[in-house]
């Protein structure tokens, strides 16, 4: 059975005269016989009832017909669709990300590729970087929202693309600050009493760029973090700060994950810059992949261009 068969069946059901079909089709009328009673032989069936003078269909055949021209109506959207592919405005889009990500470029990012191309599938899945770049090398997903490791080193075939800094604050205990735990420079929180504080944080492995940039930190005001635990979701660690169990340095848009028992304040001095970026595998792009990392700069051009940045 194949496609043109299919198209024959169509033709004679649609006009129930073999003759009109067959000019329809550019045919003559004996190969278009033949094509149907071949077709009969594969169903198992017979389609039509004939006679000298009519041609109608059986039972059998109406109902069959129905599913025929099912198939045939997506079999003539396939260019369309083909097209659509090449253009990146239909298939799907898998996009992992960190979770410091979804309090910043994440929500802003997906809404705008979503509403320039809804019949996009989008696929979201919160992980690790670690975990993102390994699966990226072994061709899984599509692009990950990711802190880069130091220097940004990625292997290849990664390309990255920086899209948002943002400096470090810390998430400490409301109830810290109600018993004079804490010291302040003016209503920052002071670096001593961040280095003097338990600390928790990611594990290294996780996110090595920001387990370096928070340990830093500590390095160059003389003290060393004491980790009291350690937990790869931020939400995780914003929880176990508003039970007390340490202060935790994070994103400044962390602001917008509030939660009960947890504040949130500048750090004095010269606070860390944490920097998330687009990680995707650049020697097999496909068009919805170019999409979203083509709207990924536009944002950022208007971001500078909006900062007066050339």
């Amino acid at each position: 059975m194949d496609i043109r068969q299919l198209r024959h069946f169509a033709a004679v059901a649609r006009t129930l005269h073999f003759g009109r079909a067959a000019e329809q089709l550019g045919l003559s009328q004996p190969p278009l016989s033949q094509s149907i009673m071949a077709l009969e032989r594969e169903v198992g069936a017979p389609l039509f009832v004939r006679t000298k003078r009519s041609v109608a269909l059986t039972p059998f055949g109406a109902e069959w017909l129905v599913h025929v021209r099912a198939v045939l109506e997506e079999v003539n959207a396939l260019p369309e669709v083909a097209q659509r592919l090449r253009d990146g405005t239909t298939g799907r889009l898998a996009i992992s990300f960190v979770s410091t990500a979804d309090y910043n470029i994440l929500p802003t990012l997906v809404r705008r590729y979503a509403s320039l191309f809804p019949d996009v599938e989008i696929a979201l899945a919160e992980a690790t970087s670690d975990v993102q770049i390994a699966a990226l090398l072994e061709g899984k997903g599509h692009v990950g929202l990711v802190i880069p490791p130091p220097n940004a080193a990625f292997p290849k075939p990664l390309s990255y693309l920086p899209l948002v800094t943002e400096p470090l604050i810390a998430a400490v205990p409301e109830s810290w600050i109600a018993d004079g735990r804490l010291s302040f420079l003016g209503n920052q929180l002071s670096p001593e009493a961040v280095v003097g504080a338990p600390l928790i944080l990611f594990p290294r492995q996780s996110a090595p760029a920001f387990h370096d940039l928070v340990t830093g930190f500590y390095a160059a005001h003389g003290g060393q973090a004491r980790i009291v635990q350690e937990a790869i979701q931020m939400q995780t660690i914003i929880s176990l700060v508003s039970a007390g169990m340490g202060i935790a340095l994070v994103p400044a848009s962390l602001r917008n994950l509030a939660r009960t028992g947890v504040v949130y304040m500048g750090l004095g001095g010269a606070a860390p810059v944490l920097e998330t970026g687009i990680a995707w595998r650049s020697g097999d792009t496909t068009p919805t992949i170019e999409r979203f990392v083509g709207i990924a700069r536009e944002m950022i051009a208007q971001q500078r261009h909006s900062n007066g940045v050339a």
